[in-house]
């Protein structure tokens, strides 16, 4: 399962998403050590998704910054209005 769905990290504002990620590599920081002291992980599988995570942070981050990727609210405001068809009148 992972931490945090690509919907919550768009939804989240830039300062969000940055403390975020410091909380995230701080959590991957004490697993990290606590593997290299020999310590038994509760859930190995942690350390995967914490890297996964951060990973999706950042580049949903760098693709802000770069304009590719857009927030929901700006997606709504650039989205055409489409003309509903009228059926055709048959005499």
């Amino acid at each position: 399962m992972p931490i945090l769905r690509l919907k919550e990290i768009n939804s989240m504002t830039t300062e969000e998403r940055t403390k975020k990620l410091s909380e995230l590599r701080a959590e991957l920081s004490r697993m990290r050590t606590m593997i290299s002291a020999g310590g038994a992980v509760e859930n190995p599988t942690r350390v995967r998704e914490l890297r996964r995570t951060i990973a999706q942070i950042l580049t949903i981050e760098n693709e802000h910054k770069l304009g590719i990727r857009q927030t929901a609210k700006s997606k709504e405001a650039k989205k055409p209005k489409v003309a509903e068809k009228k059926p055709k009148e048959t005499a």
